[in-house]
């Protein structure tokens, strides 16, 4: 008896679908769109389309920064996680905080859920900041996120708002948040660099 049961808590548990969290801030939350039409949203859609049992998680709150996140993070940790998107880091370039305290949170989120659990695959979004932060800045700041991928052997997707930023016709009136046809380009994006890492069992 005890051995159905143990093979039975196996099967479900490999038959679970798979928990994608997206950590982010307004870009992933869907700042002046409803959250249907952010690109989480839309990257769930694709998924149903193929079929596949996977589950998308929008972790994504207004004015996150990287210190945020890793303060929010044990809360997420609750459920298991199998793939681990970060798309932290917008906000602390746009406050100017200190790129190695970017960085230092970068590392330790990617650590924690590591810890919770070492098979999970971690997808890492590149940023950027608008020119006006000063050259310097801008630079370290980009820099940050290829350092960290390669340091900890994860995924880069190079930068979140690829063929979006700038954009007016791709941006609301604020000129940083994409527009509902912006997010639909930033679920391609994320889409090329996600798809390889899912598990192509199909749902039920």
């Amino acid at each position: 008896m005890y051995v159905l049961i143990a093979l039975w808590f196996l099967q479900t548990a490999d038959s679970a679908p798979q928990r994608v969290v997206i950590l982010g801030d307004s870009l992933t939350a869907g700042y002046g769109l409803s959250p249907d039409l952010a690109y989480p949203a839309l990257l769930q859609k694709k998924v149903d389309a193929e079929g596949l049992a996977v589950t998308i998680v929008n972790a994504g709150v207004s004015g996150d920064t990287s210190a945020g996140g890793l303060r929010r993070l044990n809360w997420l940790l609750k459920a298991p996680i199998d793939v681990f998107v970060l798309a932290l880091g917008a906000n602390d370039g746009l406050r100017g905080l200190p790129v190695s305290e970017t960085e230092t949170n970068l590392k330790a989120m990617i650590e924690k859920v590591r810890a919770a659990n070492p098979k999970v695959k971690v997808l890492l979004m590149g940023m950027k900041v608008p020119p006006n932060m000063g050259e310097s800045y801008s630079q370290s700041f980009e820099a940050i996120f290829p350092q960290v991928a390669q340091s900890e052997q994860v995924k880069l997707l190079p930068f979140l708002l690829d063929k979006v930023a700038g954009d007016e016709t791709l941006n609301q009136a604020d000129g940083i948040h994409p527009n509902q046809a912006g997010h639909e380009i930033v679920a391609q994006t994320v889409w090329t660099a996600l798809n390889p890492l899912l598990k192509k069992e199909k749902g039920r």
